[in-house]
């Protein structure tokens, strides 16, 4: 019955929205939560001028979410609104500041400090509109989001201090109320059109669906940290010592058909992970042909994150690696790929979970295949674009995973599942122009086996998910 119900909210829904939404942000792709372009400004000439001669960009956000969990298992929802300010100096000699602060305030939500009396888990997706640190006080929610200074001059720009970044291994991801920010030094210099080389130190981390900033460190374990390999909560929480993470990037573009991207993040004393991506388009009489292929490494460094095995993060004995790949055909309208990804059983691959969503092929929101090993995924992807502001978007995968009892392997105690999204994005024009509208439905269906315990089911599997997203930006 709650399947129907969720069903039926779904289709009224896609006639409310009318078609739906927005802006997919690629993970190469410069941030553009605010709306603002990336341009060199001509200098002014004085520090007055500078400010005077700045930008202000605006950010509204509603975001409702519910989720319906199977049989008895508790159901939850919450409406979120939001809103925000971002103001950027023009140039004086080269030089910018820029800063930038959102709130969140609870529009009416279900109790979703409440723990569901079968299993004794908490909510999982609409607590994160909020701040998941700070559980006893979700009605208003503050957090300065950017605060940094910047010099750029032709093909050199670098950025210090509290900054939004777009990386596969730091990133925005669009689940929340908020993007994760991160502090410290970056650096992009563009050789030529062909090549570009970016690089950073990070410091400090402000994860996605918290109101404070953290060292990197203490970020890691807001998030719950899952199991460790005993199959006991991990104690990694407040616990991890790092010095930070340092990243590079090198990126070649051939004649508009080859890209080749290496991507490389030290994290002090936890791990070095390396990424090799390359992509091949070849036109067609009826549209593009394109494939491509991503590899990726990653190897323990020093001990983990602590010399306690028992509060490390990192307690791997092997190296992991990473396989992926993709085909697909596009043109105009259609854009239709299968997507491929294997993660191998030396070690759980780690990243995370508070600065990002996974770089995979086989990415789909609103869940992960990090904190696993022994990992497949195959991932069927179609993109309908309805008209220049409207698309619609299908994705079904299949997702096998070690057992649940594997906890060496499955950190997290996620069955097998397969996973359908159906995502309508519309930007309105007219009077309306700036508005934009997102319609999320999930269903997600068990394929392993859960030991009748409903622990290892609610919020995982057999549950549909709904999210209806507006953003107003100016």
């Amino acid at each position: 019955m709650k399947f129907k119900i969720f069903s039926l909210v779904f289709i009224l829904s896609i006639v409310l929205v009318n078609k739906a939404m927005g802006q997919h942000q690629d993970l190469q792709e410069k941030p553009k939560i605010w709306q603002s372009d990336e341009k060199i400004i001509p200098d002014s000439l004085t520090i007055l001028g500078a400010f005077k001669k700045g930008t202000v960009h605006g950010h509204f956000r509603y975001f409702f979410s519910a989720t319906d969990n199977s049989g008895e298992l508790t159901d939850y929802y919450a409406n979120a609104i939001g809103g925000g300010i971002r103001f950027e100096t023009a140039n004086f000699r080269g030089f910018g500041i820029g800063v930038s602060g959102f709130y969140i305030f609870n529009a009416g939500s279900s109790d979703l400090l409440k723990k569901d009396s079968l299993t004794g888990q908490a909510n999982r997706y609409e607590l994160g509109l909020f701040d998941v640190a700070n559980t006893t006080s979700i009605a208003e929610i503050n957090r300065v989001e950017e605060f940094f200074i910047r010099y750029q001059s032709k093909g050199f720009k670098t950025v210090l201090g509290r900054q939004l970044l777009n990386t596969p291994f730091i990133n925005l991801q669009d689940g929340r109320m908020r993007p994760t920010a991160a502090s410290g030094l970056w650096l992009e210099y563009t050789i030529n059109p062909k090549h570009l080389i970016q690089s950073g130190w990070i410091y400090g981390m402000a994860p996605r669906s918290t109101s404070k900033w953290y060292d990197v460190g203490q970020s890691i374990g807001v998030f719950p940290p899952g199991v460790d390999g005993k199959g006991n909560r991990s104690q990694y929480a407040g616990n991890v010592e790092t010095k930070g993470a340092f990243l590079f990037n090198y990126q070649w573009q051939y004649r508009k058909s080859v890209n080749l991207q290496l991507w490389n993040i030290y994290l002090n004393n936890i791990f070095n992970t390396s990424l090799i991506q390359i992509e091949l388009e070849k036109p067609m009489s009826t549209g593009k042909f394109y494939i491509g292929s991503q590899s990726g490494l990653q190897v323990k460094a020093g001990n983990g994150g602590n010399s306690n095995p028992n509060l490390a993060y990192n307690t791997n004995t092997d190296n992991v690696w990473i396989f992926g790949g993709r085909a697909g055909w596009k043109n105009t309208k259609w854009d239709h790929s299968i997507n491929f990804n294997h993660i191998t059983d030396g070690g759980r691959y780690l990243m995370p979970r508070e600065w990002g969503r996974d770089y995979f092929y086989t990415f789909m929101p609103r869940e992960r295949n990090e904190g696993y090993g022994n990992a497949t995924a195959l991932v069927l992807k179609s993109i309908y674009k309805v008209s220049q502001s409207t698309t619609a978007t299908l994705m079904l995968g299949n997702v096998q995973l070690p057992d649940v009892k594997d906890f060496y392997l499955n950190k997290y105690g996620m069955p097998s599942y397969t996973q359908m999204n159906m995502d309508m994005r519309h930007r309105f024009g007219g009077w309306l122009q700036g508005l934009e509208a997102q319609l999320l439905y999930i269903r997600k269906w068990n394929q392993g086996e859960t030991y009748e315990n409903p622990r290892f089911v609610i919020h995982k599997v057999d549950m549909n998910l709904v999210n209806v997203v507006l953003n107003f930006r100016f």
